[in-house]
C-alpha cells in the first residue's frame, strides 16, 4: 500500500471556538462542513497548503488530548506570524529540540496539540531566540 494522504481527525467541542483557533489564528480555511440534520454535530474539514485536519464534534470521532506532529518549511516564520497575532490563549515558544528542529506546539481549546517542526539549519537559524527551560 502507498498512502497518498494522511488526515488526522481532531475532536472539537465548540464550533465558533474550533474556527476562532484553527481558521482565525491558525490561518486554515474551512473546506466543507457536514451535518446530518440541523441541530447535529459538525464534521468539517479544514486545510493549511498541505495540512489537511478533520475536525469532528461526534464523540465517538477521536479523543481529546491528542497530538499532530508536522514536519514542513518556514517554521520560525510561521511562529513569528502567530505570535504577531496576539491571541490571547496561546503563545507558544519556539524550541531547538533534541532531535534537531525548530519547533513549536499549540494547544487547540480541546486538549489537542499540534507540533510543527522544521530540520534545524545552522546557517538558516543562527540567529533565532529559543525558549528554554532553566
Amino acid at each position: 500500500m502507498k498512502a497518498t494522504r494522511i488526515i488526522p481527525i481532531l475532536r472539537i467541542f465548540d464550533y465558533q471556538k474550533a474556527v476562532e483557533f484553527y481558521v482565525d489564528w491558525l490561518g486554515f480555511k474551512i473546506v466543507w462542513e457536514h451535518y446530518f440534520e440541523e441541530n447535529t454535530p459538525v464534521y468539517m474539514e479544514v486545510e493549511k497548503g498541505d495540512i489537511v485536519f478533520h475536525l469532528s464534534e461526534h464523540h465517538g470521532d477521536g479523543t481529546p488530548g491528542s497530538r499532530v506532529f508536522i514536519w514542513g518549511q518556514e517554521v520560525a516564520e510561521y511562529h513569528k506570524e502567530l505570535l504577531d497575532k496576539k491571541y490571547k490563549y496561546n503563545r507558544p515558544g519556539l524550541e531547538k529540540t533534541f532531535y534537531g528542529a525548530v519547533s513549536f506546539t499549540v494547544d487547540d481549546p480541546f486538549g489537542n496539540k499540534i507540533i510543527f517542526n522544521e530540520e534545524f539549519d545552522e546557517k538558516k537559524h543562527q540567529n533565532l531566540e529559543f525558549f528554554s527551560i532553566h
